[in-house]
């Protein structure tokens, strides 16, 4: 009878050991993303591999930039295609701005003063809601705070609450469709469709609108309001993975943004071809009819290139969903010896080997504050 008894419990641990690695793959249950690190990182050392078909491309072919008058070039068309002709929206202000609003998520949050909220409305409903956190003791240092592609930026308080305790003062954004911006149904020509994905957004694409104005303009809108209300010391935008490529694009377009910072967020097209599919990303990382305009080490030189202006990207070694191992390597010296032959701007890559998950850690924050005061090394 005992025997019986050890047998059916087995059995029944071993059963739920099954159901639970089987959820585990399917939902990611804990610990799927620490073994998957592992077993990538071990079993094929992807991490650090760059692959024969990487090295074919000779990276300075990808940069047809040779003066200030190719920056100037490049960007002009990038801004007529993102805004169809009409020029960068430097009047654009918020629809709606509520000053000293309150959210008991942010309750607990220290050296906060007030949060403003704005909300950007644009085309087919779509809208983007942007919080200021304006912090007790001010640096005098503004920073755009742009979250990625898992919820709202709620989901980067703890990188909100770095830079406020550093006295900056934060405006955070969250992608379009996601966190509490909109996500309604549009009739597309194709049939109604209720835009929850940013793969449904190419269906809105006509000569006369581009999406992705959408991911850039409520950060234009909140900019001009806010530096129309404060003088600051610097501005500067980082960005975490899709909020990463989000800076990647927004400073290139915008020369009032002095230092950005994208982690986890971008990669030239040529490196993401037979990596993890997780380095595909979506339909704004890879759409044709922007980077033939520009190509991503294109986009890194406009924005870096200026009087006091620069980009340090981050990207995590070990990151088991997006742009892991060391592959930034093999666009860099090309951006920075562009910037050098055209005479301002700085460029680098930072690979944070930390870090065992796709996140920001707190070392990649330090550095993003330490080279904004000018003290990075």
């Amino acid at each position: 009878m005992k025997t019986q008894i050890q047998i059916a419990v087995l059995l029944i641990l071993a059963g739920a050991a099954f159901a639970y690695g089987l959820g585990m793959g399917e939902f990611h249950y804990y610990p799927y993303e620490p073994l998957k690190t592992y077993y990538l990182q071990f079993a094929f050392n992807e991490y650090d591999r760059t692959g024969d078909v990487y090295a074919q491309t000779n990276v300075s072919r990808l940069i047809s930039i040779a003066s200030e008058a190719d920056v100037n070039s490049k960007r002009d068309a990038l801004i007529n295609y993102i805004w169809s002709g009409r020029g960068f929206p430097y009047n654009r202000m918020p629809d709606i701005v509520e000053a000293g609003i309150t959210d008991r998520r942010y309750s607990s949050m220290k050296n906060l003063k007030s949060i403003d909220r704005l909300t950007v409305s644009m085309d087919y409903g779509i809208n983007s809601i942007s919080y200021i956190f304006r912090p007790e003791k001010s640096n005098g240092r503004l920073l755009i705070y742009h979250h990625g592609h898992v919820d709202g930026f709620d989901r980067g308080k703890g990188s909100i609450q770095f830079f406020l305790d550093k006295g900056y003062t934060v405006i955070a954004f969250s992608m379009p469709l996601l966190g509490m911006n909109s996500q309604p149904v549009v009739d597309t020509g194709f049939g109604k469709i209720k835009m929850t994905k940013h793969e449904y957004l190419p269906f809105l694409e006509t000569g006369e609108f581009s999406p992705i104005r959408l991911f850039v303009e409520p950060v234009a809108a909140a900019l001009n309001y806010e530096l129309k209300l404060n003088k600051y010391g610097t501005v500067s935008m980082a960005g975490f993975s899709g909020g990463g490529w989000t800076t990647v694009i927004y400073s290139a377009i915008d020369e009032r943004i002095s230092g950005s910072y994208p982690v986890a967020g971008s990669l030239p097209i040529y490196l993401r071809v037979n990596a993890r599919k997780g380095d595909w990303g979506d339909y704004e990382q890879t759409t044709p009819a922007l980077y033939s305009i520009a190509s991503y080490p294109e986009l890194y030189v406009l924005g870096s290139y200026g009087e006091g202006r620069n980009q340090l990207q981050i990207f995590n070694k070990y990151d088991p969903c997006c742009f892991g191992g060391t592959r930034s390597r093999l666009y860099e010296k090309e951006v920075i010896n562009t910037l050098a032959e055209i005479g301002r701007g700085s460029f680098m890559v930072s690979v944070d080997e930390t870090a065992r998950a796709h996140t920001i850690t707190k070392s990649a924050l330090a550095l993003i504050d330490a080279d904004i005061e000018g003290t990075a090394t």
